[in-house]
């Protein structure tokens, strides 16, 4: 059986940190994995910013309240997983991605979660495990799944190397050129082919 793994930030959603980064005008926010490669030193930074500001759990919903999934994602997804199992692979929290899980109808997720004080301060984030999508999609395979992996950015290419098929959706042409062997689909039309010669492939 065939089971597809995605990222969530910059394929099925926009970048719920670049979009606070614009709404409250602090550039650094801006800083994704596309521009830092080891996550946790990227997140270090996140929280000492949004500590320096004084901004809540409650401050950075409000604006993910007003995001939406990409044009055609819903549509995608919900073609997708009648095709095979879909599994949604992040590095967001709990806290940020369950308003987007609605308006996706409801995909299996596997991300982490925040640490919250009483007053709604961000303290700290608690990582599920070192290396999160890789391990999943070995984990599956161990069971006997073939793995299609999709992301965009640094921290996806652990899956995709892992996955019997790795794909990029939209990923700067810098990383892109750093990983050759994976195919680049840039929009929805053609994700959805590449996922198809992907399945080709893997019968």
């Amino acid at each position: 059986m065939i089971t597809a793994c995605l990222d969530l930030e910059g394929v099925l959603i926009p970048e719920v940190w670049v979009n606070v980064a614009e709404k409250t005008g602090i550039e650094k926010l801006k800083l994704t994995t596309r521009d830092i490669v080891d996550y946790n030193e990227l997140m270090t930074l996140r929280l000492k910013i949004v500590e320096e500001h004084g901004l809540t759990l409650q401050d950075i919903q409000e604006v993910i309240s007003t995001l939406k999934p990409f044009d055609g994602a819903v549509e995608f997804l919900a073609w997708l997983r009648e095709e095979c199992q879909v599994l949604i692979l992040s590095d967001t929290f709990e806290e940020f991605a369950i308003p987007f899980m609605r308006q996706l109808n409801m995909p299996c997720i596997f991300c982490h979660s925040l640490v919250v004080d009483e007053a709604g301060h961000i303290k700290d984030y608690k990582l599920r495990i070192d290396d999160p999508k890789r391990r999943a999609v070995e984990a599956f395979q161990g069971l006997n799944y073939k793995i299609i992996a999709a992301g965009d950015s640094y921290n996806d290419t652990s899956m995709l190397k892992a996955a019997d098929q790795g794909i990029f959706f939209k990923p700067p042409a810098s990383i892109a050129a750093q990983f050759p062997q994976f195919p680049v689909a840039q929009d929805y039309d053609a994700f959805k082919s590449e996922i198809q010669k992907a399945m080709e492939r893997l019968k």
